[in-house]
């Protein structure tokens, strides 16, 4: 992420963090949207609050260092969501549930804190900045270990009843399919995600690859073209709904089943077409902010927690981290 003119010492930044399960990755903003500096750590399995605040406070330092002092600090984090409060109300990879993380974080920290969902901040920042800039009608569908989306409609989010609106990984797409984690049979995310398609593989021929090395084992590996074809055609089938139900002109993919590029797009493309034959098909399209876009959109947040929007207007990305 980097911006538009250079950031003289003195001007404001922001913290951001993208809360996972397994890391926790940070960084200092600046007002004209250049990182910097970053941290990235492991998530605890206990005392996950204590362990954020200590990055907080940590990327504060640094942002004392290059003479910025902190408007403000956004998380994002997964789970179910109620962003008016900043409750995350569950969120089984941090075994949390009901709790008032907003509330926690502004006792803590001496300046203005913003928590938001991971997705949807994903998705707020392929809006301003990424893929579906300009769009005010859209879909992210990150697709890593396992699959989420964010949806956009009018310009704004859907985030459902209980903040749980996008769960798309665990939409059963297969009657009677494979078990999935989370109890249920033929999940989307069983089939088309890293995670699965790696357990799929391994099931069948007993040897752990990554999905990485199961696209790159295409053409010459009987198997991996299986497990690849049962991945695009529950794909397509998966953005089929999407389109029927919320009418998106852009659907971008992103996470790490994204890297595999034009391999995984074309075919999914041409899939998707012939299942919504009496209708204009999206445009399918990457992420073009990758990985970093949960936490480019926790420093949208932020600035917005700091009554400082209006500044990203003028952020543009030069180039995208790998």
């Amino acid at each position: 992420m980097s911006g538009t003119s250079g950031t003289a010492a003195g001007d404001t930044a922001v913290i951001a963090v993208d809360l996972g399960g397994s890391s926790m990755k940070g960084a200092v903003v600046s007002e004209t949207g250049r990182t910097l500096a970053t941290e990235t750590r492991v998530t605890p399995q206990v005392e996950v609050v204590d362990a954020l605040v200590g990055l907080v406070r940590h990327l504060s330092d640094l942002a004392a260092e290059h003479g910025h002092p902190v408007a403000a600090a956004g998380i994002v984090t997964p789970g179910m969501v109620d962003e008016a409060t900043g409750t995350v109300l569950y969120a089984s990879n941090l075994d949390w549930r009901d709790v008032p993380l907003l509330d926690m974080l502004r006792a803590r920290l001496d300046f203005p804190v913003a928590v938001g969902h991971d997705v949807r901040a994903a998705g707020l920042a392929e809006q301003l900045l990424g893929a579906a800039r300009g769009s005010r009608d859209f879909v992210l569908v990150p697709i890593g270990t396992g699959v989420a989306a964010a949806l956009v409609t009018g310009g704004h989010p859907i985030t459902g009843a209980l903040g749980a609106g996008g769960e798309f990984g665990h939409i059963p797409v297969v009657p009677g399919g494979e078990l999935c984690p989370c109890g249920q049979r033929g999940c989307f995310e069983v089939y088309a995600s890293g995670g699965g398609l790696a357990r799929r593989y391994a099931a069948r021929c007993g040897v752990d690859r990554s999905s990485r090395e199961i696209v790159a084992r295409l053409g010459s590996d009987a198997l991996a073209d299986v497990v690849w074809a049962d991945a695009i055609s529950v794909l397509a089938q998966g953005l089929a709904i999407l389109t029927l139900l919320v009418d998106p002109r852009v659907i971008v993919i992103g996470g790490g089943f994204a890297q595999a590029g034009e391999t995984l797009l074309a075919p999914a493309r041409e899939r998707l077409a012939g299942l919504l034959a009496w209708r204009d098909r999206p445009e399918v399209v990457q992420s073009q902010l990758g990985g970093e876009a949960g936490r480019i959109g926790a420093a949208i947040l932020a600035f917005r927690a700091a009554g400082r929007g209006a500044l990203v207007d003028d952020w543009s990305v030069a180039s995208v981290p790998a």
